[in-house]
């Protein structure tokens, strides 16, 4: 989670901490007096907040018109408080109040170390300071909390209200716990609730208790599961059994977890996919502007209906009527208009833009399940835009496919083949340029066919051209014309030949040209690594059993004719 919610506090912020050190105390002080007078269901002017902390009406470079939420700027400034404080030498001694820290505070009210953190939550003001033991620490002035107290009586009045439990009472929480858990199979989160009812305490109290129980006296814990983190593998196997549908109680139940606890693995799960996952988009200088949101997805609204006499895009080509049925009824899909195109490119790389930015945000320490949601719903719009963007574009694959048939591969894995390099293409397409994608997407597509088509056709080669030449020579052998061969008759015919290679010739043949239906054809490096010899030594001995074939074929050719 950001430090600041607001960029322009965080600038002043960033600008105050390298200001003079005779004003920063100052500064400090000033933020906390706006701090409490500020009401949180009101908006307030920017340069209201640079007059009161500054003393200046004016600043150079601001939008001065600017409103910001008055909840929103109490935790900016609060947080403004702590790092310019931070910036500089300030003491306790520098204030004529008494000053506490954290431990001071909670022993002063008679309140817990989580206490503090909560009336921090809702804007009790601290600052860093330097105590007397020289130690820069979190600090809190005597006024500070007495303004917090007197506004937040009822919170503080119930606060106060928790005793400490006594070794008495904290035996007394384990035993009931230790009987529980005996009798029933009982989550943490179930335990603590039972008791908390039971007993009187808070809920998160007696979880704790529990808890510091079994991480002290490990040997004897309640649930000795708990007293370490899960591994990367359990918590792998966590998140599969969730995305797979398994109920978060059930997955609770089953690693004796609490709900939360399960909620917080899954929710750590998803951030570090996302920050794993790669984001590629083309920028452009209308995402950065602060109205890009109105500009960008306001624009064109997929699909409308075309006016009367003038279609909203191409009307498509009766081009698929000689093809099988599904890929014909790709010709029956519109093709995208010039502006609705554009408008689809722009909101498509806006969108990963924002995911992207959001992305960078993510706090492993604090993972919000809200900020996740938001950025994988982001990335879902933009692959369905993604979708639309390749379905109406897919017969074009199509039709540059069917000029490339005159190669070794079919109708179909051209297509597949292309549909993949229409879809990098969608990625690498920069719509501010000016030109249609189809152009960019012809040329990709192309030029992969270019590459690929070539290496099919010299991988059947390699492997084709030696295998008619062992069938030629096989027919050779018994006086048949390949082309009217018998398939028994030929296994026959390669069968009495290898039996007279030597064991290497014979399993380099069969191996390189697949002549064992069982085993796919091998390459010479494949071979040269499987017989411990380099690959050249395999082609010499390959030209070396080929030539032994080709003499028992001469030879039989020049025996008369019985």
């Amino acid at each position: 989670m950001p430090k600041y919610q607001n960029k322009q506090i965080e600038d002043l912020s960033a600008e105050l901490s390298a200001g003079l050190r005779r004003l920063k105390k100052s500064y400090v002080d000033a933020a906390e007096s706006l701090v409490q007078m500020i009401e949180p269901d009101r908006d307030y002017p920017f340069e209201f907040v640079i007059f009161r902390i500054t003393g200046y009406r004016t600043r150079r470079g601001q939008n001065m018109n600017s409103l910001v939420s008055g909840k929103t700027l109490r935790r900016d400034l609060l947080q403004l408080m702590i790092d310019v404080s931070d910036s500089f030498d300030l003491r306790t001694t520098d204030y004529a109040e008494p000053v506490y820290d954290n431990q001071a505070l909670a022993s002063h009210y008679s309140i817990s170390l989580k206490t503090v953190q909560r009336w921090r939550n809702r804007c009790l003001p601290s600052r860093r300071m330097i105590f007397p033991d020289s130690k820069r620490r979190l600090a809190f002035l005597d006024s500070s909390v007495r303004w917090f107290v007197q506004n937040n009586r009822g919170q503080v009045v119930r606060s106060m209200k928790f005793t400490q439990l006594t070794l008495a009472d904290r035996n007394d929480i384990i035993r009931r716990a230790r009987r529980m858990i005996s009798f029933t199979n009982c989550t943490l989160s179930d335990v603590a609730r039972r008791l908390a009812t039971r007993t009187g305490r808070a809920v998160e109290t007696v979880r704790y208790t529990i808890r510091k129980h079994d991480i002290e006296h490990p040997d004897d814990a309640i649930f000795p599961n708990l007293t370490g983190p899960l591994d990367e593998q359990e918590r792998s196997v966590i998140y599969r059994n969730f995305i797979s549908g398994m109920p978060v109680p059930a997955i609770a139940k089953q690693y004796r977890r609490t709900r939360g606890s399960i909620y917080r693995i899954i929710n750590e799960m998803r951030a570090l996919q996302l920050l794993q996952r790669p984001i590629a988009y083309i920028h452009n200088t209308q995402f950065d502007k602060p109205n890009a949101d109105a500009i960008i997805m306001a624009g064109i609204a997929p699909p409308d209906p075309p006016e009367r006499g003038k279609p909203a895009s191409r009307q498509p080509r009766k081009s698929g009527v000689d093809l099988p049925p599904y890929l014909s009824a790709l010709y029956e899909v519109p093709l995208l208009a010039p502006d609705l195109e554009a408008d689809l490119f722009r909101r498509y790389n806006y969108l990963k833009y924002k995911a992207d930015k959001l992305r960078k945000q993510i706090d492993m320490n604090h993972v919000r399940t809200a900020q996740l949601k938001e950025i994988e719903n982001l990335l879902l719009s933009a692959n369905v835009i993604k979708n639309r963007i390749v379905r109406s574009n897919l017969r074009l694959v199509v039709s540059i496919a069917k000029k490339h048939m005159a190669g070794p591969l079919n109708l179909f894995e051209l297509i597949s083949d292309g549909n993949v390099s229409l879809m990098r293409a969608v990625e690498k397409f920069d719509y501010s340029r000016g030109y249609r994608f189809s152009t960019y997407a012809s040329w990709a597509i192309m030029r992969n066919f270019a590459r690929s088509v070539p290496r099919e056709k010299y991988q059947l080669d390699r492997f084709a051209t030696g295998h008619d030449e062992v069938l030629e020579i096989a027919a050779g052998l018994r006086g048949y014309d390949p082309a009217e061969m018998n398939v028994s008759e030929l296994r026959e015919s390669i069968d009495s030949m290898l039996t007279q290679l030597s064991p290497r010739e014979r399993a380099i043949l069969i191996d390189h040209y697949g002549l064992d239906e069982t085993v796919q054809p091998k390459t010479f490096d494949q071979l040269g690594q499987s017989m411990g010899i380099s690959k050249e030594r395999v082609r010499q001995i390959e030209l070396q059993a080929l030539k032994k074939l080709r003499d028992m074929v001469e030879k039989k050719r020049a025996e008369p004719a019985k």
